[in-house]
């Protein structure tokens, strides 16, 4: 790289890594032929005009099918919004895989993958995560970029694992993600972390490694470090924190898991925490 600024989002990315999550976004799609092209999103059975992630995906593909549909996009989410979970790229890539089978398109899984990073990263509501969600378990893009371009691998881990994560509030990733002050300092930080975690493959490495990275960012509140640092003397494996949202996951063995969701519960209440256990087929078609 010679410091020019990337403009094809395909190739516009973050390297990184987390844990695909089993509870997540889950998508039903509807589609009818119309005289004019609508799109209507809902959230939990509530109209979401604020989902741009999903209603771009949606525009590309009516624009692949080249016909004009009525389409309705209904995202069932069972974490938080805005708080790191990545719902933004699920919503946009359940989307396109839905849609994409309901209208009969002639696209690869790869390819639809690549229209929801596209989305995302255009939108401003995310860098990468939509690789990890093609392949789940411990995730790393090792390489950024959309599918084809970037390159993700994962770390093995146990399929026993839980996780459990807790949000205090959403955190604004736009600001984050067009200040040039602050992607200097997080991306020289990112690559201090990302060679450390290549250097010593392991789940604890790992995240100590985030962790480090988050109190180093400066992105980790008070509230968040002290709760990463219960959840560890509860008996999680390691703690980090969710980017970006001022959110902490830990991951524990389930001989730990009730001390572990305790720990969460002292600093937040009960339906601020989720327990999850760590997915690895990656985002799909469910019957």
């Amino acid at each position: 790289m010679d410091g020019t600024p990337l403009r094809d989002p395909e190739k516009i990315g973050a390297r990184g890594g987390g844990f695909g999550l089993a509870k997540g976004v889950t998508t039903e799609v509807r589609a009818k032929d119309s005289e004019k092209t609508t799109i209507e999103v809902f959230i939990n059975n509530r109209r979401a005009p604020e989902a741009e992630t999903t209603r771009t995906m949606v525009k590309v593909l009516l624009e692949v099918a080249k016909e004009k549909y009525a389409v309705e996009v209904r995202h069932d989410i069972e974490v938080p919004i805005g708080a790191g979970f990545g719902t933004s790229a699920a919503g946009a890539f359940s989307c396109g895989l839905a849609l994409s089978h309901a209208l009969g398109l002639n696209l690869t899984y790869n390819a639809i993958a690549r229209i929801a990073h596209v989305a995302d990263v255009v939108c401003r509501t995310g860098l990468g995560t939509v690789e990890g969600m093609t392949v789940g378990g411990l995730v790393l893009v090792v390489k950024s970029g959309a599918m084809g371009i970037g390159l993700v691998d994962r770390i093995p881990v146990l399929p026993t694992l839980k996780v459990v994560a807790g949000t205090f509030r959403p955190m604004s990733k736009s600001e984050i993600l067009l200040s040039p002050e602050k992607k200097a300092v997080i991306n020289k930080l990112a690559q201090r972390a990302m060679d450390k975690i290549i250097a010593r493959l392991s789940l604890e490495n790992f995240l100590k490694c985030c962790q480090e990275f988050a109190l180093q960012s400066g992105l980790a509140s008070e509230r968040v470090k002290q709760l990463m640092k219960d959840a560890e003397s509860a008996g999680a494996v390691g703690a980090a924190q969710n980017m970006i949202g001022e959110a902490v996951h830990a991951v524990t063995y389930p001989e730990n898991l009730d001390s572990v969701y305790n720990i969460f519960l002292t600093h937040l209440k009960k339906d601020a925490v989720t327990v999850s256990s760590i997915d690895f087929q990656g985002a799909r078609l469910l019957p």
